[in-house]
């Protein structure tokens, strides 16, 4: 019966649910399963929020009449709600569209505005997805002040003038919730103001806020703050996904050279921007010229030849610009000289990087080359399998979700390639739909990273990889 008690029998099964919008992926499951003889499934969608998944198995009147082609005599329809899951996918999936538009800009239009136009454009943008996308009304986005610790305001809505004004320092006590949140790097759940002995007033008559860090690359940028006027109106839910917000933000905010404008009129910096700009153009031209080598090889020995000097001289020019970044005043770049001499074994290791994310694959030159890595990176896994083929490396990191392949795929052909190479399987969210790690357990994986994982864990599994063994690529 529905809820007002009117019976539903005799009524079209569609009918029933108010006509809602069929999803699939199969149209017409009752046909297809009494059709098919074989369990059918379809989601339905009622009003903005509302989701069931629809499973109909036909029913035989003896055992042996599915085996041996009978006709089934009823269909047992299995109705299960599902708005939960499908909102929580379809909100994560949100969160990474709207990170790679945090830091959609093009580099021409990037020259053309200042600091603080980029400023503002950032702003609008973090505003519009949190209301919209987070359905936060007040946030408080503030930047640790690496020299004296302060936590400089960037962006404040909803909150009282004098919140926004205050003056707070990256310091576990005497701070609030934000400092302490800047201080330790650890998001921090305040179900009630009134009883929270951390927190300081910010907007009118909140009662709960939701604080988590700015975090890249291990280092602590600064936090973002959301508040409520009801108590216990933010769950784990919405830590998760603020979490995951401010990752993007993060990147955002790097990508955009808020956090390192004054570090740009070095040197030592302007090398190191220098080679993350160029890498990825010289890695297509490694990839195109990969391709091509490989169909004239045995045909044109000359024109082999010559491809394989491109090669060379790619490879040398990337070589020349981390070692011109290396020589170059190092009183003013201490932390990648330190980094490289704290990291022995990955001094002078090629790494190929498998992964269509193009801000993986800039983000595996900005941090790897900063410990001596000779980093490489292909699209897909056709690309990478043809690297591994024509090239050697010291270890191969591959995301499980390829455009082409599973991560399984690809293992297990670089694993023919090369049975000692290590390779890394890397995921997002830990979802591995095709089981690809599984899958690849069972054949020898021994490492697998989650996204977002740390550079401290990135280093120590390439490191545990590497272990002590001489350098096996060619250093070219």
């Amino acid at each position: 019966r529905r809820g007002g008690g009117e019976s539903l029998a005799g009524q079209d099964f569609y009918s029933a649910f108010g006509s809602p919008e069929i999803l699939g992926p199969d149209p017409s499951p009752f046909y297809t399963a009494l059709g098919n003889r074989t369990t059918a499934t379809t989601q339905l969608k009622i009003g903005e929020s509302t989701y069931y998944q629809i499973q109909a198995t036909p029913l035989f009147q003896q055992e042996s009449d599915a085996l041996n082609g009978g006709n089934p005599t009823a269909l047992i329809v299995l109705v299960r709600e599902v708005s939960q899951d499908i909102l929580l996918q379809q909100k994560l999936n949100a969160i990474y569209q709207a990170g790679a538009e945090l830091g959609d800009i093009s580099p021409t239009d990037l020259a053309d505005m200042t600091v603080q136009d980029r400023i503002e454009l950032l702003k609008s943008k973090i505003v519009h997805f949190t209301k919209d996308l987070l359905r936060f009304e007040t946030v408080e986005i503030r930047l640790v002040d690496k020299q004296c610790k302060k936590l400089r305001p960037l962006l404040a809505v909803g909150m009282k003038p004098e919140a926004a004004n205050r003056e707070l320092m990256a310091i576990p006590k005497g701070n609030g919730v934000t400092g302490f949140v800047a201080a330790t790097g650890k998001s921090y759940l305040c179900a009630d103001t009134s009883q929270d002995p951390l927190y300081l007033p910010g907007a009118p008559e909140a009662c709960s806020s939701l604080t988590v860090p700015l975090i890249l690359h291990d280092e602590i940028l600064g936090t973002f703050n959301v508040e409520s006027t009801k108590i216990g109106a933010f769950n784990e839910n919405d830590l998760q996904f603020l979490e995951l917000f401010s990752r993007e933000v993060a990147v955002a905010l790097n990508t955009l050279d808020l956090l390192a404008v004054e570090k740009m009129a070095s040197t030592a910096h302007s090398v190191d921007w220098i080679l993350g700009e160029v890498a990825q153009p010289l890695d297509e031209i490694l990839n195109e010229a990969t391709w091509v080598l490989e169909g004239y090889m045995g045909h044109d020995p000359k024109l082999a030849e010559r491809l394989n000097q491109i090669l060379q001289h790619t490879r040398a020019v990337k070589n020349l610009i981390q070692q011109a970044g290396e020589k170059l005043n190092p009183e003013t770049a201490p932390s990648p000289l330190a980094s490289r001499a704290e990291r022995p074994k990955l001094r002078k290791r090629r790494i190929l990087v498998a992964d269509a994310d193009e801000m993986i694959r800039r983000s595996a030159h900005e941090i790897l080359g900063k410990y001596g890595c000779i980093v490489e990176t292909a699209h897909d896994g056709t690309e990478a399998i043809l690297m591994a083929r024509m090239h050697e490396y010291d270890c191969v990191l591959v995301d499980i979700r390829l455009p082409e392949m599973s991560g399984y795929q690809c293992f297990r052909q670089l694993r023919e390639i090369d049975s000692e190479m290590p390779v890394i399987l890397t995921t997002g969210f830990g979802y591995d739909a095709g089981h690809s790690i599984v899958k690849a357990r069972q054949d020898g994986l021994k490492s697998v990273l989650y996204k977002p994982f740390r550079v401290e864990q990135l280093l120590t599994e390439l490191e545990k990889n590497l272990g002590e063994c001489r350098p096996r690529a060619s250093q070219t």
